[in-house]
């Protein structure tokens, strides 16, 4: 972003219209750089003035200051003193107490006492004095990230940005949605999505019917400097979009005013979307880690599709994704928020249809009856989200697919393989473990976990015996594909008598 002082707004017809640099602008764009690299080795202060009398000879003093305040932030300044400059004045000033300084000569005086205590020359002091000062700062390095036309872009890019730093209600339609809804959530701004008309052709074919609006701070609080950021940080990924639509309600000094925007008017020169893929809040994240943690059948999808409910459109946190058959729950983390955003969340759950949902809601907001009124399953929280609650949730789903899986198989089972892992199996019929464990398998035994022809038994009788090595027989079951050699052995009549850390025998039950 430029400072405010650098926006250059035009209000004509009651709107609020960006000047956005001009393909005319790019020599001069061209000759602040050259300034900049022409003063490497210099003191800010000469910087500063070859930039006003550029300022004076282009007579656009915020054009130019906008280009020069992007281009500082490429330049590396330094400190150049012989001696530290706060250790300088405070022995130059020690001496000049000493010896009162009124006149040149005693000024002389004092530099040179201040000199022999730092074991250094009159003219160094001097020039250390006040070698800090911003505008003696030496441009030690300038590495600019844009030429002309790239500057160009990044004027027009930070001055959008100036202008929504006042934005109190932003509306935004891409043909990157999911991207844009992704940023909208990691900058932490209340949002919804709203329906368009279809009917609707201000923008490219491209472009979603759907509407992201972005409440702003004026309609909760007050404005705040993180809201103006966060605004100003998603106009950048709004941007990579190659077509996108933004209209923003700007608090002009008490006047509401419109602007528009589109990728006509702003590109991002060869950078990536601020927002990386990440979380919400910790509370999502820590969620997301703990649960992907575990070994369970469901698949973790963050942010799926959007839902429609009503007119408008929510995009749940999560959902999980039952792997056996095409079924999905959502799953949405209430936290702590205004009443009226969790009267909107709880609206948005009443008009949705046909979708199984569980909410995992803040204990500090009361509303779990609320939501259970809606058909949706409500999980209390305090401070995280407990994985087992949801565990027990979906169990009950879990239950019903395999209850509805089993239904549909035989009651006998008889695999062609003749040895066969109860997971594999069921991987092959496309249904759940639970599904397959209380059918009958008329032409293998169940060892541990592992169904086994009798045959493959028969001949792991004669090859186990006692007094074995554990490490024996294990290569004996493993040739098989039996890894349960607990089981095995077991169901062999044996056990395994072990010899502290140098291994096993195998003995008779």
């Amino acid at each position: 972003m430029l400072t405010k002082d650098l926006l250059r707004v035009s209000r004509a017809g009651g709107g609020y219209h960006p000047q956005f640099a001009e393909r005319g602008d790019r020599p001069l764009a061209a000759r602040v750089i050259g300034v900049y690299r022409g003063h490497v080795g210099e003191p800010k202060g000469d910087l500063d003035a070859a930039l006003e009398a550029l300022e004076r000879e282009a007579g656009d003093f915020k054009l130019v200051r906008g280009f020069a305040k992007l281009l500082e932030r490429e330049a590396t300044f330094e400190t150049r003193a012989a001696i530290e400059p706060e250790r300088a004045r405070t022995a130059a000033f020690a001496a000049a107490e000493s010896v009162g300084v009124v006149t040149a000569e005693e000024r002389g005086r004092a530099l040179s006492r201040a000199a022999d205590e730092l074991g250094s020359t009159p003219e160094a002091v001097e020039r250390s004095l006040y070698a800090d000062l911003e505008a003696r700062q030496v441009l030690v390095a300038f590495d600019a990230r844009w030429g002309p036309e790239d500057l160009l872009a990044q004027y027009d890019l930070s001055l959008a940005q100036t202008a929504l730093f006042d934005a109190t209600e932003v509306r935004i339609r891409s043909s990157e949605p999911k991207a844009l809804v992704s940023a909208v959530k990691r900058l932490r701004l209340l949002y919804e999505i709203r329906k368009t008309d279809a009917d609707d052709d201000r923008q490219g074919a491209g472009v979603s019917h759907r509407e992201v609006v972005i409440t702003g701070p004026d309609s909760l609080f007050r404005s705040t400097r993180r809201y103006g950021t966060a605004f100003a940080r998603l106009l950048r990924t709004v941007a990579e979009a190659n077509e996108w639509r933004l209209v923003a309600t700007i608090d002009d000094r008490g006047t509401e005013r419109e602007l528009v925007l589109t990728e006509e008017d702003v590109r991002v020169p060869g950078t990536e979307p601020v927002a990386d893929v990440s979380y919400d809040s910790g509370v999502e994240a820590d969620f997301a880690t703990r649960f992907s943690s575990l070994d369970l059948d469901w698949a973790l999808v963050r942010e799926p599709e959007p839902l429609e409910s009503g007119a408008r459109v929510m995009i749940p946190d999560f959902a999980f994704d039952w792997p056996h058959g095409d079924f999905r729950v959502y799953f949405e983390i209430m936290g702590f928020w205004t009443p009226e955003y969790v009267a909107k969340k709880l609206d948005q759950l009443d008009r949705l249809e046909a979708v199984d949902m569980l909410v995992a809601v803040d204990d500090s907001l009361g509303v779990g009856a609320e939501i259970e009124a809606r058909d949706a399953r409500a999980i209390a929280y305090s401070g995280s989200v407990r994985v087992k609650d949801v565990r027990d949730a979906l169990r009950r789903y879990e239950d019903r697919l395999n209850e509805r899986s089993a239904a549909e198989l035989p009651e006998e089972l008889v695999p062609d393989a003749d040895v066969v892992g109860l997971t594999a199996l069921a991987d092959r019929y496309g249904v759940g473990v639970a599904a397959i464990e209380g059918k009958s398998f008329p032409a293998h035994e169940l060892v541990g976990r592992t169904l086994v022809r009798p045959s493959v038994l028969e001949s792991l009788a004669d090859t186990v015996e006692p007094g074995m090595a554990l490490a024996e027989a294990e290569a004996a079951f493993d040739e098989h594909g039996i890894d349960d050699a607990s089981a095995a052995l077991s169901t062999l009549g044996y056990r395994v008598e072990w010899a502290g850390l140098s291994g096993g025998t195998v003995r008779e039950k």
